[in-house]
């Protein structure tokens, strides 16, 4: 494997904005980039995850948005590609596209929908990568894909050299902190935006999360003054981070987050979301407005 890059700190899983033929806005898109990388400070960029409406596109839609996020962020940070699919067929051909573009590493959501054994999951990452040459981490989102791996399992797909690390999209912190004690050379990210802080009390090597596309600089605070050991600061920050995202979800999420890049900066025409998801109804873009004030008002 070619990439060697560290993959660690605090990373956005990237939105995308759509128009109004559910077609992304490529302009648009280019801004949230370099917001990402020049106002949110951020480490890296997650690429194709839940956050970018990433099961709702074609793979040549896919491949775009791949392709312009490594032409946007070039090597300023590192780059996650989520390539999992249940077509085991597409995930290796975006693997293999995302690699040879220079992704630092590939990301597979496990396989969902039908109910597939631990064998039939893990057989999966095993085919990926005997076709892609490329570090792989594991997301693991069981409440959105009913998939639960356990620690011996893990420890099974940690066995591959090539399986690095775990996006671990759960609230299950007993299973975290095993992990982290059971695998310390193992990369585990925590995925969940709202329970960063403990999840860095466990000794995460990262973040990945949606919000941190507009929240970055406090997530980042949150992370510094944790690994200073300054809990009581760093929990004043969570607090303020999940006010934020309260806000956020009670709006809508992917809408409200839209609507804030745009109001941070980001305003190339409109950003949609991919149908069959709803983009943001008048009541939506006024709350946005709203909760922009209150939470960046002053910045």
């Amino acid at each position: 494997m070619s990439q060697t890059r560290e993959i660690k700190g605090l990373m956005s899983a990237l939105i995308v904005p759509f128009d109004e033929q559910g077609k992304v806005n490529e302009k648009g898109l280019r801004q949230v980039i370099r917001h990402n990388i020049d106002k949110m400070k951020i480490d890296g960029l997650y690429v194709g995850g839940s956050t970018g409406e990433n099961f709702m596109l074609d793979t040549v839609t896919k491949k775009q948005i791949f392709q312009i996020a490594k032409d946007e962020a070039k090597e300023q940070v590192s780059l996650i590609a989520q390539i999992g699919s249940p077509n085991l067929y597409e995930a290796i051909e975006l693997g293999q596209y995302a690699t040879d573009l220079g992704y630092d590493a590939i990301s597979a959501v496990t396989p969902f929908y039908y109910k597939f054994s631990f064998a039939e999951i893990k057989q999966y990452y095993f085919d990926i990568l005997d076709a892609v040459d490329n570090r792989m981490i594991v997301y693991s989102i069981p409440f959105l894909t009913g998939v639960d791996i356990g620690l011996s399992q893990f420890g099974e797909l940690f066995a591959h050299p090539k399986i690095v690390g775990v996006k671990f999209t759960a609230a299950d912190f007993y299973l975290l902190e095993r992990l982290r004690s059971t695998y310390p050379d193992v990369l585990i990210y925590s995925g969940f935006d709202e329970m960063l802080l403990p999840a860095l009390i466990n000794n995460v090597d990262g973040a990945i999360g949606s919000t941190y596309n507009v929240n970055g600089l406090r997530a980042r605070e949150t992370m510094e003054l944790a690994k200073a050991g300054k809990y009581e600061e760093a929990l004043k920050a969570q607090n303020a981070s999940n006010a934020l995202i309260s806000d956020i979800i009670d709006n809508g999420l992917y809408p409200t987050i839209k609507q804030l890049l745009v109001l941070s900066g980001c305003d190339a025409g409109p950003f949609l979301s991919r149908k069959p998801m709803a983009s943001a109804t008048e009541a939506q873009i006024a709350n946005a407005k709203e909760i922009y004030k209150r939470h960046f008002g002053n910045k």
